[in-house]
C-alpha cells in the first residue's frame, strides 16, 4: 500500500506540473497552432501556419525567447481543425493533454474559435486566436485572447462609413446565419446604421454550402437599397456578387475583414471592382515593423502576407513578449502577463490589452481597385 500510495503521489504531482506549465524536458516553449488546414477555408488556414513557421524559424535562429536568464526555442505542435467547430474542439484537447503546450495559436474562424475557446479556458490554458472577431471567443474568460478588434467596432465602422462616405440612407444585409462572425456583423452594423439615422430595407440569410442566392438577392433588389453589406467569407462573396449583379443590383458592395484573402480577387474580378471592406492592416501603407514582415515573408513563400498571415504574426508574437515579461513557463504567470500589455507594436499596428482578452487598436478600411486592395482610411476606435 506504501508502494501504490507513494506512485499516486508522484503521479498526482506529474499531472499537477503539466496542468501549470509547459514541459521543460525538451527546453522549448510548447505552442499549439488550431489552424484551418483543411475544409471550406484552407487559405485561412495556410497563411496562419506559414507565418506562424516563419516566426518560429526567426526566434530559433537568434536563440530562441529569452525567460529569465535562460533563452528557450519555440516548438509548434500544427493541427488541422478541418474548419469545423467539433474538430476544432477536439484538436485543443488533443494539444493540452497529449501535447502539453504553454498555449494555443488559433483557431482563426470564429465558430471554431469558440468552441476551442472553452476547452481552453476550462483547462487553465492560453489561447490567442489570430482573426476570430466574434465577442463570445473571449467572453466571460481570462485565458483567451485575441490579436484584432471585435465584430461590434467592425459593425460601426462600416455602418458609418456607408452613411458618411458613401452618402447611404437605406442598406441591405445579406448573411450566413450558421457563421457566428458573418451573423455578429450583420446584427452590429443593422443596429448602428439605423441608430445613425439609416434604415435596413433588407437583413436576407443564407446557409452554409448554399450555391443559389437569388431568392435573397430578388428582395434586396426590391427593396431599393443605397448600399449592400456582405460579412461572408472572400470564397462566398464573388458568387453572391456575380449573382446579384446579374440580377440588376446596381448598389455598391461593403464588407468585413472575411474578404481579406487575394482569392477573392481572383475570384470576383469585375463583380467586386470599386467594393470597400474593413480589415486589419494594409501593405501599402505598413510602417517599418510591417515593411520587415511582409518582406521577409515574401522572400520565403513568393507572395505578399494575408491579414491572417500579419494577425498571427501579432498573435504569437504577443505571447512571446508576455512570456519574456512573466520570465516564466507558468501558464497563469504568461497570462497575467499578456492581460497587463499596455503597447505592442505589431504588424496591424499598435494595441494593448485593458482588462479582457480584446486588444485597443484600429481598423482600415481597404478599396478593391484596379484588382487590388488599395488603402482607403484608418479607423481609430
Amino acid at each position: 500500500m506504501k508502494r501504490f500510495g507513494w506512485v499516486m503521489v508522484m503521479f498526482l504531482a506529474f499531472i499537477w506540473l503539466a496542468a501549470g506549465c509547459a514541459s521543460k524536458e525538451e527546453n522549448a516553449i510548447r505552442v499549439g497552432v488550431n489552424a484551418e488546414l483543411t475544409g471550406s477555408k484552407p487559405t485561412v488556414g495556410d497563411s496562419c501556419r506559414k507565418a506562424v513557421e516563419l516566426l518560429a524559424a526567426q526566434v530559433n535562429q537568434s536563440g530562441g525567447v529569452q525567460v529569465g536568464e535562460k533563452k528557450y526555442p519555440l516548438k509548434l505542435f500544427i493541427e488541422d481543425n478541418e474548419d469545423k467547430a467539433e474538430s476544432a474542439a477536439a484538436v485543443a484537447q488533443k494539444l493540452i493533454s497529449q501535447n502539453n503546450v504553454l498555449a494555443i495559436i488559433g483557431p482563426n474562424a470564429s465558430g471554431n474559435a469558440i468552441p476551442a475557446a472553452r476547452i481552453c479556458e476550462d483547462s487553465g490554458v492560453i489561447m490567442v486566436t489570430p482573426w476570430s472577431t466574434n465577442p463570445k471567443t473571449t467572453e466571460g474568460k481570462k485565458f483567451v485572447f485575441r490579436a484584432c478588434f471585435i465584430d461590434d467596432f467592425q459593425g460601426r465602422v462600416m455602418a458609418k462609413f456607408a452613411r458618411d462616405n458613401l452618402k447611404a440612407r437605406t442598406a441591405a444585409v445579406l448573411y450566413d446565419v450558421a457563421e457566428e462572425a458573418s451573423k455578429g456583423q450583420a446584427e452590429f452594423f443593422k443596429k448602428s446604421f439605423e441608430a445613425g439615422g439609416g434604415k435596413v430595407v433588407a437583413f436576407e440569410s443564407f446557409t452554409k454550402d448554399d450555391k443559389d442566392f437569388s431568392s435573397q438577392i430578388t428582395t434586396i433588389k426590391a427593396a431599393h437599397p443605397d448600399v449592400l453589406f456582405l460579412p461572408n467569407y472572400y470564397n462566398v462573396v464573388p458568387l453572391q456578387a456575380d449573382q446579384a449583379r446579374r440580377l440588376g443590383l446596381t448598389c455598391p458592395f461593403i464588407g468585413s475583414d472575411a474578404w481579406g484573402s487575394e482569392e477573392l480577387l481572383t475570384l470576383g474580378a469585375k463583380d467586386v471592382e470599386g467594393s470597400y471592406f474593413s480589415t486589419h492592416y494594409a501593405p501599402d501603407i505598413a510602417t517599418a515593423t510591417a515593411q520587415k514582415f511582409i518582406k521577409e515573408y515574401e522572400a520565403k513563400y513568393g507572395k505578399k502576407p494575408d491579414d491572417v498571415a500579419a494577425l498571427t504574426y501579432d498573435a504569437t508574437r504577443l505571447l512571446l513578449a508576455a512570456v519574456t515579461q512573466a520570465k516564466s513557463l507558468e501558464r497563469q504567470k504568461v497570462r497575467d502577463a499578456l492581460a497587463s500589455i499596455q503597447e505592442f507594436e505589431g504588424v496591424t499596428g499598435k494595441m494593448k490589452f485593458t482588462g479582457s482578452g480584446d486588444p485597443t487598436k484600429s481598423a482600415v478600411i481597404l478599396q478593391i481597385k484596379g484588382g487590388k486592395f488599395t488603402y482607403h482610411a484608418t479607423v481609430q476606435p
